[in-house]
């Protein structure tokens, strides 16, 4: 029999008796706060970057640390993570993880230093990837019947654009307001309430795994995490020791010699994290490459436009947070509005190659800001073709790797599918940041003054970003077949998979 994805609700234990409706919604409002702090601490990160760059000394290159040390773990554990919600427990694993990432997000609120703010962003990274792997898959199984999944599913989406667009405006107007500090604190009290609440609301599933006899691959995680980190240390240290150097070189063989070691042990493992049948489902690995493309693309603008409006257009916190709203607010009207109509009536794929193409021209857009510009000029013109197309992406992107693979392996896809989406966050962020630090480095060597450096340094990360959404667009174009319009798109869990497994998640 398959190995079921570590966040698939797939399973053999039988239903316990229909919950109350109320019971269900404060269940699934439970699951949602949980995911949202997840989301909001995303972004709630990006409007403080350079208060917190001055307060502690990072440097230009070494600042993108302070979101990486967050999104590796996060990305490198989601697996292991719902692995061990098979087997131990979802709502086990689900409290146990925002227990964590709360003491987490305490310690980064009191860092000092930035040894001490990295180490609590790893620590918060591994929390959030423990609460984020199980919680779909809680939700999914709450809500069984197809009608009331696809409501609970919207809700689910809705709150994670809410959480991007409530991190940006929270975050500056706590740093401004407070300080930085206070962009940590807040989740204390919220992951404490809920923490209680999970505790003593949500059902204690087993875990179905276990009574399978089945094992966890913590080794593959290692493997794999272990990887990723040293990927992205190699590149954020290319802005010191440049892209051709021989500790470049070195730190990249490493990386290459713990993927093949990884690969090596999945081809071998009982029960590996990334079975290797997954390769042959040609539309996952298209959606997968495309995802991870267009998700590295897009951080050049989260990540580089704050930058841009504070220390070129002297934007403060607040105006910041406004700023970039535009984006968020757009991806959750497309997301949750036009993207399941225009998906169901000319599919999946072409949709995909409109939508990148827009986030392409976005950030083109965004390759041009000037020296001497303005937020209507040179940011707000790029915000609609890349809230539009993110919008209409994520939900095609979704539809196409969930219906790419057989209907035992979709839960697996679902896992994969969010882990290499905080890849292409941590990859394309080391290497746009990386390529702008070097780039405003070389040019004031040469005397150029402050301003114009930087903001060369920006159009240079821009337009490589726009260049990756270009590679998603081939790929996408090249890779991925054209699917039945009526795939569902918006559902990343099929309802069949879901009906399979009815343990009740919120008490009666």
């Amino acid at each position: 029999m398959p190995a079921q994805s570590p966040s698939s609700p797939l399973s053999s234990h039988s239903s316990p008796p229909p919950t109350r409706s109320a019971s269900r919604s404060l269940a699934l409002a439970i699951l949602c706060v949980g995911q949202l702090m997840v989301i909001l601490d995303g972004t709630i990160v990006n409007v403080a970057l350079p208060t917190i760059q001055q307060s502690l000394g990072f440097s230009p290159s070494s600042l993108a640390w302070v979101v990486n040390a967050y999104l590796i773990p996060f990305g490198g554990l989601l697996l292991l993570a719902g692995r061990l919600g098979d087997l131990l427990g979802r709502k086990r694993v689900f409290v146990v993880g925002l227990v964590v990432f709360t003491i987490a997000s305490l310690l980064c609120g009191v860092a000092q230093d930035q040894a001490v703010l990295l180490a609590a962003r790893f620590l918060q990274g591994a929390g959030g990837a423990v609460t984020s792997s199980v919680t779909l898959a809680m939700v999914v199984t709450l809500y069984p019947e197809p009608k009331e999944q696809a409501k609970a599913i919207g809700v689910y989406s809705f709150v994670q654009s809410a959480g991007g667009t409530l991190g940006l405006l929270l975050g500056g107007v706590l740093t401004q307001a407070v300080s930085w500090h206070w962009i940590f604190f807040v989740n204390v009290p919220i992951g404490a309430v809920a923490a209680v609440l999970a505790a003593r609301r949500l059902h204690a599933d087993g875990g179905a795994l276990r009574d399978r006899g089945r094992s966890t691959d913590a080794v593959g995680a290692v493997l794999i995490t272990a990887a990723l980190m040293l990927a992205v240390y190699t590149i954020v240290g290319t802005a010191d020791h440049g892209f051709v150097s021989l500790r470049t070189g070195v730190l990249g063989l490493l990386t290459a010699v713990l993927l093949a070691v990884f690969a090596v042990r999945q081809a071998k493992a009982a029960d590996p994290l990334l079975p290797p049948r997954m390769f042959r489902y040609r539309n996952v690995m298209g959606a997968l490459g495309a995802h991870t493309l267009m998700v590295a693309g897009m951080f050049s603008f989260s990540f580089l436009s704050v930058l841009y409006m504070q220390k070129v257009l002297g934007f403060d916190e607040v105006q910041t947070g406004l700023g970039v709203v535009p984006v968020s607010l757009l991806i959750g009207a497309m997301s949750l509005l036009v993207a399941p109509r225009v998906i169901g009536r000319w599919g999946a794929r072409p949709v995909l190659l409109v939508a990148l193409a827009l986030i392409a021209a976005g950030l083109a857009i965004l390759g041009q800001v000037s020296v001497h510009g303005a937020y209507l000029t040179d940011v707000f013109p790029a915000t609609v073709p890349l809230g539009i197309g993110f919008g209409l992406a994520m939900p095609a992107l979704a539809g196409l790797a969930m219906s790419g693979a057989k209907a035992g392996d979709s839960g697996l896809a679902s896992g994969m599918f969010n882990t290499m989406q905080q890849v292409g966050s941590s990859l394309g962020l080391a290497v746009l940041s990386t390529l702008a630090a070097s780039r405003t480095a070389a040019l004031l060597g040469h005397g150029t003054s402050p301003d114009s450096a930087l903001t060369d340094g920006y159009q240079l990360a821009f337009r490589v970003g726009a260049s990756l959404v270009v590679g998603a667009v081939v790929v996408a174009a090249l890779v991925i077949r054209r699917a039945p319009a009526q795939e569902p798109a918006a559902t990343p869990l099929q309802p069949e998979a879901a009906r399979r497994d009815r343990e009740a998640v919120g008490q009666s």
